[in-house]
């Protein structure tokens, strides 16, 4: 039985119209698979266009127009060409679930480039800042220079780029310092013991008055917050726009130091009386 069913199989196999059949039946198979991916290829950028052009007129944010754009094409891409893997008789079942395998083991290798890519997805989504926001975050201060799906770009004020994965960015505290279109800048002011407070007082409330970028004169707050050691220590308060924060903080700071000493108030420092007694 053995013998006769070897004997068939070999004379298949020089048999030029057995051989003819199965060049036809898998050069169709062939033909369509590369069909089905030609044409699914093409189909795919067709949508790729159309998604693209939605998301235009939309007015949809660009880091998540080209995020969302490329995930929708190579999902696709990959539904083709399974497809056309079936055209040529591949069992699918089996290839998806060692698809399957394979994506567990390399998502467990890498855990922690997931939960960056996971953060990613959510800043793009929910947005707690975008490009050229400046934020605190992870131990960082700088303005955001790009976004990415991966990690943060941060400009430092010192021109340093700082590199922050964006996984502990969407689950840690930051604070953004650009979503707001005021800010209130605060001054803590020393003046020494005995020098006349309603003198430091005006000259605060003159130099508020004489700075245009300082603005919402009503929440301007001066105040005595506290009796120290060494000094009498002033509260000031004012409110100006985002933009104009740090001009507005160092002009404070230099006329301060400056004209103080014209009206007779001294800015104390820290000392220590020691006295000595003779036995």
């Amino acid at each position: 039985m053995e013998e006769n069913t070897t004997q068939t199989t070999e004379s298949s196999f020089t048999n030029p119209d057995w051989i003819m059949e199965k060049i036809v039946e898998y050069g169709t198979s062939l033909l369509f698979a590369v069909a089905v991916i030609v044409i699914g290829f093409w189909i795919v950028k067709r949508i790729n266009k159309l998604v693209r052009r939605t998301f235009e007129k939309k007015d949809f944010d660009p880091s998540l127009e080209t995020f969302l754009a490329s995930t929708i094409a190579i999902t696709l891409r990959i539904l083709v060409i399974i497809t056309a893997l079936s055209q040529l008789g591949i069992e699918m079942t089996s290839f998806v679930a060692l698809l399957g395998a394979a994506g567990l083991a390399i998502g467990m290798a890498f855990s922690g480039t997931l939960s960056n890519l996971a953060g990613g997805v959510m800043i793009l989504f929910f947005k707690p800042y975008k490009v050229g926001d400046f934020i605190e975050a992870q131990g960082e201060k700088g303005t955001v220079k790009e976004l990415r799906i991966f990690n943060t770009i941060l400009i430092t004020l010192d021109n340093k780029t700082v590199i922050i994965p964006n996984g502990p960015l969407a689950n840690g505290n930051m604070i953004n310092y650009s979503t707001q279109t005021k800010r209130r800048v605060d001054f803590t002011v020393g003046i020494a013991y005995g020098d006349d407070y309603d003198t430091a007082k005006n000259m605060l409330l003159e130099f508020v008055k004489d700075d245009p970028r300082i603005i919402d004169a009503e929440d301007n707050f001066i105040g005595l917050v506290e009796l120290a050691d060494s000094s009498v220590n002033i509260t000031l308060r004012v409110w100006c726009k985002t933009e104009d924060y740090w001009a507005v903080f160092f002009n404070m700071n230099e006329r301060i130091y400056k004209e103080f000493g014209s009206k007779g108030l001294n800015i104390p420092f820290p000392q220590m009386d020691v006295h000595v007694h003779n036995n």
